[in-house]
């Protein structure tokens, strides 16, 4: 079984900051993808942001230069920093990691976690 548990959420200030934190445990290998997503009410889910094992990052572009995703492989885990948040950045941020079932597979499986909230207030 695969979980990612999310940290980090909350309730901040506009122009404030915050850094969400993802780890991922079980029985997931070869994580090749870890990225954040996020919906808003009456949204569809968006992608924010992703970085490869590599560490090469993808930003939407209401978040560059604002965002920084980053990751640590040996603690399969990514970190979304959040800086100069807007009211428009309020929403459940979730978690997502591509890995394989097993340490000699490359088949990727996409896993999510439960979702944290974050909340941008004006």
């Amino acid at each position: 079984q695969v979980q990612l548990v999310e940290s980090g959420g909350g309730l901040v200030q506009a122009g404030g900051s915050l850094t969400l934190s993802c780890a991922a445990s079980g029985s997931i290998f070869n994580i090749n993808t870890m990225g954040w997503y996020r919906q808003a009410p009456g949204n569809q889910r968006e992608l924010v942001a992703q970085v490869t094992s590599g560490g090469s990052p993808d930003y939407a572009n209401s978040v560059k230069g604002r965002f920084t995703i980053s990751r640590d492989n040996a603690k399969n885990t990514v970190y979304l920093h959040m800086t100069s948040l807007k009211p428009e950045d309020t929403a459940v941020y979730y978690c997502k990691a591509l890995g394989a079932r097993r340490q000699d597979s490359s088949v990727q499986f996409q896993y999510w976690g439960q979702g944290t909230q974050v909340t941008v207030s004006s």
